[in-house]
């Protein structure tokens, strides 16, 4: 099964980095392949945030809608999400976001597969090279946010 892990430091807090990846509902505004998201549900667990989200991505001319679990932890700064309908036979990706020195240790991984062979030989290299460039889409939207006046 494809799966990617990535670390950075990165200038940012740990909040505010915590703050971008939890916004999901803002996925759409800087994700270039994320072309809807909303959140369906919405309860808080054992004082986590448990959503129900349903994401439609695109491709070129590829289209697909799922829905995933997404777990908020603030106090420990996770964001855990898992599909539960949709392409993937497994879609799981986690996010741990630590202080380090001045800024924030990132730590992504995220592990794929999808249902179908013919949709993961079409799909597939393009959900690769989509993946590599997860983390910068989220350094960038984090630059974007703290260059805002306050």
């Amino acid at each position: 099964m494809p799966s990617h892990s990535e670390t950075r430091l990165l200038r940012y807090s740990p909040d505010l980095m915590y703050a971008v990846v939890a916004d999901v509902e803002k996925y759409p505004q800087f994700l270039p392949w994320c072309v809807g998201l909303r959140v369906l549900s919405r309860e808080i667990v054992k004082s986590r945030e448990v959503q129900r989200a349903e994401m439609l991505v695109g491709f070129g001319a590829l289209r697909e809608r799922y829905t995933s679990r997404v777990v908020l932890d603030p106090t420990a700064r996770t964001v855990d999400v898992t599909q539960t309908e949709g392409p993937f036979r497994q879609l799981e990706t986690h996010w741990r976001l630590a202080p380090e020195g001045e800024g924030c240790r990132v730590d992504f991984t995220i592990a794929f597969e999808f249902k179908s062979r013919l949709l993961g030989a079409v799909a597939g290299k393009a959900f690769e090279h989509v993946l590599l460039k997860m983390t910068d889409a989220f350094e960038a939207r984090a630059k974007i946010l703290s260059d805002q006046p306050t």
